[in-house]
């Protein structure tokens, strides 16, 4: 929203203006919300974005299609595989290149890892906002494993230009299999049971989480929401499995979705819950992927300068944030005549000011980290 247009006609005596942001530690980002409140509780919290636009759309338009591959990681710099990988997905459609499967598994093997890694970070830094730092910290110790393997994989912990048109940037390293696979033993049920006794029952963030800002399944389907922050709400939809991309549909694996786990189903609580299953579901998905890996090339053979056709193409993945798309438009040369972003942390942010009207002004907090926002997804 336009800051500038923001009416601040308050009720004279009752209700105050405060900044929350743009530098605030629970807003995860640069982010700015405008809190109107009568006491300790909210009558609203507007969002104002742009502090972290960085024009990467209008960028596409004057950089060659494999170039822009970079720029994609900086769309969500907690899961940059999927930005690779729905990027890469729309150029492909186009381009008509048939991808090798031994690279469809290794990018579902580097998408569920990050999609791991994505989600420590969410029900850590939930925890941590909270009040409850040390699970954060056990989250950021696992995640560091999920980071050495990526490094194995790409070279690279956090933005990874790892996915090509046609495929990846490398096969699978010298014990990466045996390093991924005892990752795996120890994360589940290992660290998801001892998160689980530690913080998930835990009766502080449970009291804090339950019932606050529960989010119907028809509020979310009409605010637009996507991935876990759709799911919680009780929505059984997973791109996945419902629209198969790459090689998604050769394994066996199940959605979870809210129930109202303590409280109402889509509160806050459930939006947590959802993702700690999500990773043991990831778990799974890993497990079968480095069994039927198949042989084969890594890369299909493009050429070195790519022109695409005149047309458009949407390439879309389940990110650990939902729906993560880029919409290609070409017009027969070397670079996107326009190349649009959809993010599920743009959408997030409508819901956050919905359904902060009547919360207390320290549930906000809650209700920020419950959706999982990064910044950069909601400006670009």
């Amino acid at each position: 929203m336009d800051g500038e247009n923001i009416s601040l006609d308050l009720e004279e005596g009752q209700e105050m203006l405060l900044n929350m942001g743009p530098q605030h530690p629970s807003t995860h980002g640069v982010l700015r919300f405008l809190v109107r409140a009568d006491g300790e509780v909210m009558s609203e919290a507007i969002p104002i974005e742009g502090y972290l636009h960085r024009g990467i759309e209008k960028i596409a338009e004057s950089t060659p299609y494999a170039g822009f591959i970079p720029y994609t990681d900086r769309v969500d710099y907690l899961a940059a595989m999927f930005a690779n990988h729905a990027y890469v997905t729309a150029v492909e459609k186009l381009l008509g290149v048939e991808v090798p499967r031994r690279a469809e598994y290794l990018r579902v093997i580097a998408d569920e890892i990050n999609r791991i890694a994505s989600h420590l970070i969410a029900v850590g830094a939930m925890a941590m906002d909270i009040g409850a730092f040390t699970p954060f910290l056990h989250g950021i110790r696992e995640r560091e494993i999920i980071n050495d393997l990526t490094e194995m994989l790409c070279g690279a912990r956090l933005t990874y230009n790892y996915m090509r048109v046609g495929g990846v940037s490398a096969d699978l390293p010298d014990g990466f299999i045996e390093k991924l696979k005892g990752f795996l033993d120890h994360f589940e049920p290992g660290f998801i049971d001892e998160f689980n006794r530690l913080i998930s029952g835990n009766e502080i963030l449970v009291k804090r989480c339950v019932n606050v800002a529960t989010i119907t399944a028809d509020e979310a389907m009409d605010m637009g929401l996507v991935g876990p922050n759709l799911r919680a709400s009780g929505v059984d939809w997973d791109l996945r499995r419902d629209m198969p991309y790459s090689c998604y549909p050769d394994f066996q694996f199940d959605v979870p979705i809210g129930r109202g786990f303590r409280g109402t189903v889509g509160d806050s609580y459930d939006r947590f819950v959802v993702r700690v299953l999500e990773m043991t579901q990831s778990v799974r998905i890993l497990r079968q992927a480095i069994e039927r890996i198949p042989d084969g090339e890594f890369q299909a053979k493009v050429p070195r300068k790519i022109k695409l056709p005149v047309g458009e193409s949407y390439g879309a993945v389940e990110s650990s944030r939902g729906e993560l798309g880029f919409y290609l438009i070409s017009d027969g040369g070397e670079m996107p005549y326009r190349l649009k972003i959809r993010t599920g942390s743009f959408s997030s942010m409508w819901a956050i000011h919905q359904k902060s009207r009547g919360c207390f002004v320290a549930d906000l907090v809650v209700l920020i980290a419950s959706t999982d926002i990064v910044a950069p997804e909601i400006d670009r």
